[in-house]
């Protein structure tokens, strides 16, 4: 807090200053930003007892008896108004103003108090919920409940304070149910678990917010916790009031049992966002100059005009690259767009291309469109699918999927609902896609095709050469892409007539041999405005099109014409303007798949020497390399992994902070994997190795986690192929890191022992110093504590041995974790301080969070409690800060234990329920650990049946990979099971 109240204002400077006050809190005043003296905490209760009468005059009696109550000193007439006397010298004569006996405080405006703020605010949100507007309503709420500062009336004593107390937090609540409320409404219930758990420990009499946690649960497939408060509220009413719970928590846990369709979503439509997020509009820009397929045109909007009215509408539009399905699509789609008034999403599936986009992450993109968190996005392809189904349930969105490979891909994306409707498009004819109204487009009609070109070119160039223009349209092949190109060409060249471009594509030389339908007229197409480029031009567009990634960053396409950033950009956007190249967004080209093949075959026909692609795809590889090094360096200052790494020719970017490091490095994640697939493949395994190596933060924070892997697993089988144990080793050690992050430990710990023998036969010290570490936390997951120490002194000793502080610093934070473990405590924390004392040295940042997050829990179980506490928050703030979301969820399960240990069931409730919404480093073992300890927590609030649930959760994970810990839980469960 700022010590201002945080309530709107509006005056303009010829106004006096404006008094405010504050309730909501501790009662004070301030003049502008000025705070004013309010004195004793008799006196304060005086001014409290006079802005809570909202400008009503208060007698001297009801003064007295509000300041004393039954027991009034014996001056308390002279008190009473020595103190308004005190307080109209501070404030103003005309703020407190005595009349008929009494007093009375006088405010120019409703929000002068933070309390009348409040109930305006409240009012407002009323409203917006009544007309629909949910998403405004939030906003409100939270802006209303922002106005507490801690307890109303802090430290003001009297029996009216202590009654205004309990109706000031009685309001705070009321308004923080019906935001809740909201809040799941629009289906944020995971978030919403974590604050109502808080909130049931809190006031666990209060029954509306155990309805509400309970309907959060079973949102977020969590049935069993769900029905388990129900129980546990039960029992709670029964003990404390003697009453069962009322009506609507019964009926509530009856739905529940009985799986109840109309809970899975809010029992109101969806309203129409007020956000733009919520509404999206992602089409692309429709061409101004759209000509022709008027029967298509009429075909496709009859049958989305017929979604209103069906389960949905879908439509597949097929036919080779460059006849101008995107176009027509999009076209048809801005047309219809007032039909679906909540939004438009558009995806290019990339399904021409050698990797087509993943469902799972188109549906990620699509959820994050239509306003879903990303923590309440999952992780599964079928679970966003079913999530992605239910947003869109009682909205009337318009799904453009663009460019699909096939059925398989385009199923899950499809809407499903009453008033949705998809356009598909395709090379291939989607005859499996059940219910589609199925589109083959062909080629124009050459009175089409002569129309669009007469559009481009102008009716006064075309018209005195109709055969020339006819010749034109014709050598196109009657594709719209190639007459766009042509007609295009010949605009931007006034001294040019229609007869010299049809004379420059009759010649053979200048064109592919066929111009027909099919993949020979797409090369066409291309070959029309390749042959017009400058020699420059040429050699980029031949160049760029190597790359594997979906896109290219200027600065990377520059390493790749081993050119400056300036002339490369004059380049690219001279191919641009070609419509050769596409500009995905400032600073980032891409190019049409079948562009890109073309390109290649370019590469192939005409770069001189050969070798040149090859060098070309080295300086990207360099680029990658050093650059990502370079992040790495900035991240782990003092970590000798980069000294390692292959050499590299070509510099990297350099960055002036580590923010912009971590954003260049997710910004590039799917470009950067890509080219470690692609040069693997083509005679540089090694420094593609060092590059995956190198970039293990794309696993780590949760990111590219899945590709990551891939990648990995496929450099490790090339390695072997190849013979190259060196590469091998160092490929093992990167998907060790992967394999570690996911759960799957004795896979991992398998890839880090092979890594070793490998690293050894060829005396590669790197993986000798990182697989035995990772071996170490393995053994520490596993419960193989000796196995983890002999481990990770072993890599201390390597570390050591390389002049690593960094990673001895990490291994020394590992083998504290061990300690603990083996109830050395006393040695786990000097280990841990020993690892932050070399972090704080080097001025790490990343790596000084785990040594952090390793001391606060060394000294949580020394029951050092208070700098435990504060080192896990450093922890979680510098993960947070560094996008490490698994880390930041397993910080949060640290803190959690920490409150735990300290006695404090309903915090540590709370961080573990954000541990489990942000997910943690360990996948579903370490997942179990946090369901136990939320079940520790909810135990010792009493709420029993909601601890089993999780424990029965925990158990279930611990059994299907036979974890030592199912013991622990069956233990804990005992009881209840002899009960």
């Amino acid at each position: 807090m700022d010590g201002v109240p945080r309530v709107p204002e509006q005056r303009s400077a010829e106004e006096p200053a404006t008094l405010r006050f504050g309730v909501l809190g501790p009662v004070r005043a301030w003049r502008e930003e000025e705070p004013l003296a309010t004195g004793t905490p008799q006196q304060r209760a005086l001014l409290a007892a006079l802005l809570l009468r909202e400008g009503r005059t208060a007698t001297a009696s009801e003064l007295i008896d509000a300041l004393w109550g039954d027991e009034p000193p014996p001056r308390a007439l002279a008190a009473v108004r020595t103190y308004a006397s005190r307080l109209r010298k501070a404030l103003s004569p005309d703020v407190l103003v005595s009349e008929s006996g009494g007093y009375a405080v006088r405010l120019d405006e409703s929000r002068s108090l933070d309390l009348a703020a409040a109930q305006e605010l409240a009012a407002e949100a009323e409203k917006a919920k009544s007309s629909g507007d949910l998403g405004h309503a939030r906003n409100v709420l939270n802006e209303a409940l922002a106005l507490w500062d801690g307890e109303p009336l802090a430290g003001v004593p009297g029996p009216y304070a202590e009654a205004q107390r309990v109706r000031l937090e009685e309001l705070r609540l009321q308004l923080l149910e019906s935001r809740l409320d909201m809040d799941l409404e629009q289906g944020c219930h995971a978030e919403a678990v974590s604050e109502l758990t808080a909130l049931t420990a809190a006031h666990p009499l209060r029954e509306r917010l155990r309805e509400l946690l309970m309907l959060a649960l079973y949102r977020s497939g969590r049935q069993a916790e769900a029905l388990a408060v129900y129980a546990d509220t039960r029992r709670l009413l029964a003990d404390e009031l003697g009453v069962d719970p009322r009506p609507g928590l019964k009926e509530l846990q009856q739905r529940i049992l009985q799986a109840d369709p109309g809970l899975a979503e809010p029992s109101a439509p969806a309203p129409e966002p007020a956000a733009p997020p919520v509404r999206p509009a992602q089409l692309p820009a429709t061409v101004p100059d759209f000509t022709g397929r008027s029967a298509f045109v009429t075909e496709l909007s009859e049958v989305l005009a017929s979604a209103d009215g069906r389960v949905m509408a879908v439509s597949a539009l097929a036919g080779i690259g460059g006849v101008g399905k995107t176009t027509l699509a999009v076209h048809v789609a801005h047309q219809a767009r007032s039909a679906f008034p909540d939004g438009q999403l558009y995806v290019d599936l990339q399904g021409a291309g050698p990797r087509a986009a993943e469902p799972e992450t188109v549906l990620g993109s699509f959820l994050r469109a239509l306003g879903t968190a990303d923590s309440a996005i999952p992780d599964s392809l079928e679970e966003r699918s079913a999530l992605y189904r239910s947003v869109l349930d009682g909205r009337r969105v318009l799904v453009l999927l663009d460019n699909a490979k096939d059925a398989a891909q385009v199923r899950p994306l499809l809407p499903g609902t009453e008033g949705c409707a998809a356009l598909v498009t395709a090379r291939v004819r989607m005859v499996d896609l059940a219910g589609a109204h199925l589109v083959d487009l062909d080629v124009m009609s050459p009175d089409e095709a002569l129309a669009l070109f007469t559009k481009i070119v102008g009716e006064e160039r075309v018209v005195s050469e109709r055969e020339a223009a006819l010749d034109v349209v014709a050598a196109c092949g009657f594709l719209p892409l190639a007459i766009r190109i042509a007609a295009s060409r010949l605009a931007a060249r006034r001294t040019w007539t229609v007869s010299v471009l049809a004379a420059k594509l009759a010649d053979e030389r200048r064109r592919l041999d066929e111009l027909q339908a099919g993949d020979l007229a797409v090369k066409a197409t291309f070959e029309l405005g390749y042959g017009q480029l400058e020699p420059a031009q040429a050699r980029a567009f031949r160049l760029l099109g190597l790359a594997d990634g979906p896109d290219i960053s200027l600065a990377a396409a520059a390493a790749v014409l081993d050119l400056p950033l300036e002339e490369t950009e004059d380049l690219l956007e001279s191919l641009v303007d070609t419509s050769l190249v596409e500009s995905a967004a400032p600073g980032r080209y891409r190019y049409h798949d079948l562009v890109r093949l073309y390109a290649r075959a370019c590469a192939e026909r005409d770069e001189h020497p050969p070798s040149e692609r090859g060098t070309a795809m080295s300086r990207l590889l360099d680029f990658y390399l050093a650059t990502a090094a370079g992040v790495y360096a900035i991240e782990r200052p003092g970590d000798r992994l980069v000294d390692h790494l292959e050499a590299t020719q070509h510099p990297g970017l350099t960055f002036a902070h580590g923010k912009a490091a971590v954003d260049w490095l997710y910004a590039e994640a799917d470009c950067l994997l890509a080219c470690v697939r692609q040069s693997a493949s083509h005679g540089m395994l090694r420094r593609a190795v060092d590059l995956l190596w190198v970039a293990k933060d794309l696993t780590e924070s949760g990111a590219n986690s899945h590709q990551y892997e891939t990648t990995a697993v496929a450099l490790c089988q090339l390695a072997q192929e190849t013979g190259d144990a060196r590469a091998e080793g160092r490929a093992r050690t990167a998907l060790t890191n992967a394999l570690l992050v996911s759960d799957r430990f004795t896979q991992a710990d398998e890839e880090a022992r092979l890594a070793i023998l490998l690293a050894q036969s060829v005396g590669d010290l790197a993986p000798c110093c990182w697989a035995p570490n990772d071996r170490g936390i393995i053994a520490l997951y596993q419960g193989r504590y000796t196995d983890g120490e002999k481990h990770l002194q072993e890599a201390i000793a390597n570390y050591r041995a390389d002049g690593n502080l960094s990673g001895e610093g990490s291994a020394l934070c590992n083998l504290s974790r061990i300690h603990v473990n083996l109830g050395r405590v006393n040695s786990a924390v000097d280990l841990a301080r020993r690892g932050v004392a070399i972090y704080d040295q080097l001025g790490a940042t990343l790596r000084l969070a785990n040594g952090r997050l390793a001391l606060g829990i060394a000294l949580s179980r020394a029951e050092q409690d208070g700098e435990a506490l504060d080192q896990l928050s450093e922890a979680l703030r510098l993960f947070r800060e560094n996008r490490q979301r698994l880390w930041e969820g397993t910080a949060n399960f640290r803190i959690a234990e920490a409150h735990l240990l300290g006695g404090r069931p309903a915090r540590a409730a709370q961080h573990a329920e954000q541990a489990l919404a942000l997910r943690v480093i360990g996948g579903d073992w370490m997942r179990a650990n946090v369901l136990t300890t939320l079940g520790r927590a909810l135990s010792e609030l009493g709420q029993t049946d909601r601890a089993k649930a999780c424990w029965r959760e925990a158990l279930n994970i611990y059994e299907q990979s036979d974890a030592p810990e199912a013991d622990q839980v069956r233990t804990l469960l005992a009881p209840v099971a002899a009960a």
